[in-house]
């Protein structure tokens, strides 16, 4: 489902900020040489990430779901000097064009990547994260929000992808469709937790942001 018309999305991206060249080389490699290019951020929500990073200006970031690297880079932008970005991604597959790219930032150093499943590797991260990008396997986004609520800073901004998951979330539900049906639990918690304000974006394929109160 496209939310946008074509001529409505080039409008908005014609007046937003623009591309950087590093992640337009970025976009451009991951749609020639991977599949699925369609999990990239894009230009409208990297600036979206980048922005909102510049905001709140973190020094922990964590994000659970690399892919290529494009959202990784767009949330680097708001680090200080001594910020710290941990990215997660369970395909190793992804590792030769993330690096490629990542030491072409000037972020490279504030970068930490783990190649592992997240459920493994958020229990040894440190606590008092700040900012946190999930956009990785739908069937653990609940089990992410409760392994990352414990370590989050009052404060702290949880963002969400995918939570609309191409208008899925609002047709009638197959009962095999474990996917939305877990988006679906997903967003309702988000809505409901006593510890977060919530806002669903309809940007994209709907990008939830969560503050997680202090």
């Amino acid at each position: 489902m496209h939310f946008l018309s074509a001529d409505l999305q080039h409008y908005a991206e014609a007046h937003s900020q623009a591309e950087p060249p590093l992640l337009a080389a970025l976009s451009r490699e991951t749609h020639l040489r991977v599949l699925q290019p369609r999990m990239l951020s894009g230009l409208l929500q990297g600036r979206l990430l980048s922005l909102l990073s510049k905001l709140l200006s973190p020094s922990y970031i964590v994000e659970i779901g690399t892919f290529t690297g494009y959202a990784t880079l767009c949330l680097a932008e708001g680090l200080p000097p001594e910020g710290v970005l941990h990215t997660i991604e369970a395909n190793e597959e992804y590792q030769p064009i993330q690096d490629k790219y990542f030491q072409q930032s000037p972020y490279h150093s504030q970068i930490v990547q783990h190649f592992a499943p997240a459920l493994e590797v958020l229990p040894s991260l440190p606590d008092g994260i700040e900012l946190v990008f999930i956009d990785a396997d739908k069937k653990n986004y609940l089990n992410y929000l409760e392994a990352i609520l414990p370590k989050m800073r009052p404060g702290g901004v949880i963002l969400s992808d995918n939570v609309l998951w191409s208008g899925k979330v609002v047709e009638a539900v197959k009962d095999n469709d474990k996917h939305t049906q877990i988006l679906m639990e997903y967003n309702q918690r988000l809505a409901t937790d006593p510890r977060l304000e919530t806002v669903l974006l309809p940007i994209r394929d709907g990008i939830s942001l969560a503050r997680v109160k202090g």
